[in-house]
């Protein structure tokens, strides 16, 4: 539950040499919600953060009496960290912003007695101060470091997984060309550890890391800016069917597209009253 993609020490299995428009037909038929990434198998791989994530967030869920999950997508990190946790905590809520994801999540985490509470990205968090010891967020949308600092009890954590800065931007500039520097430079964790700490938090530990991404045919690159909706904003299978055809090309003659993710792990803690 560590990565996106699938583990790079799972080879790629061939397949038979098939179309362009058969492959891009595959990946735009394939359902995007949650975050279950599980259909790249065989398709792309993606190295693990050398933490682990998932299971540093279980470890966190036991010592735990009141959790917050932000951005929980499909549920299924949060899912995982819970069948791994040694004791549940006594109260977890998970917040999602896109309606799908919180028919899925809801699904998915109900059984475990978590409710999932529909949000919107330019609303403040809709709980009392001081409610969560622990809030939690894989790959959060953003960071609101004020209503984080504001939700959580003196001496509470924020454990979390961020994408970094010009995260896999050698498949969105092949895309978009060029990127300015502004969004190059955006997310990047010494930012985020700074508005952190000006929102009042201590930072406890702060860590980063790229890793190699590979992509072995256009399906999966299709899919992927499918349902990773930030990289290319505007992605359509029409819009770019010209750059889609040239990367196919590419594959076919080369081998995988290599790419490059960018992830940080911040811990930070709301000091003692």
């Amino acid at each position: 539950m560590d990565q996106p993609l699938t583990d790079p020490q799972h080879p790629h299995t061939p397949r038979a040499r098939r179309t362009f428009e058969e492959l891009v037909a595959e990946g735009a038929a394939v359902p995007t919600e949650g975050w279950d990434f599980s259909w790249f198998e065989g398709r792309a791989t993606e190295a693990r953060p050398s933490w682990g994530y998932a299971r540093s967030m279980a470890r966190r869920l036991a010592g735990a009496g009141a959790v917050l999950d932000i951005h929980t997508g499909g549920g299924e990190v949060l899912d995982f960290a819970l069948g791994e946790a040694a004791q549940a905590p006594t109260l977890t809520v998970a917040t999602e912003v896109w309606p799908p994801n919180v028919a899925k999540a809801t699904a998915l985490l109900r059984p475990r007695g978590v409710a999932v509470v529909a949000t919107r990205d330019d609303a403040p968090l809709p709980f009392a101060d001081g409610t969560f010891d622990l809030v939690v967020a894989r790959h959060p949308v953003s960071a609101d470091w004020p209503e984080i600092a504001r939700v959580l009890r003196p001496g509470g954590t924020y454990f979390a997984q961020h994408v970094g800065p010009a995260s896999v931007f050698e498949l969105v500039e092949h895309f978009l060309g060029p990127q300015p520097e502004e969004r190059r430079s955006g997310r990047h964790p010494d930012h985020e550890s700074a508005e952190a700490v000006a929102a009042g938090l201590e930072i406890v530990d702060l860590r980063a890391e790229r890793l190699r991404l590979e992509f072995y045919d256009i399906a999966a690159v299709v899919h992927f800016l499918r349902k990773v909706i930030w990289m290319v904003p505007d992605f359509t299978v029409e819009k770019y069917e010209p750059e889609l055809r040239a990367l196919h090309e590419r594959i076919e003659s080369e081998g995988p597209f290599v790419a490059h993710s960018s992830r940080h792990l911040i811990e930070a803690r709301k000091p003692q009253a």
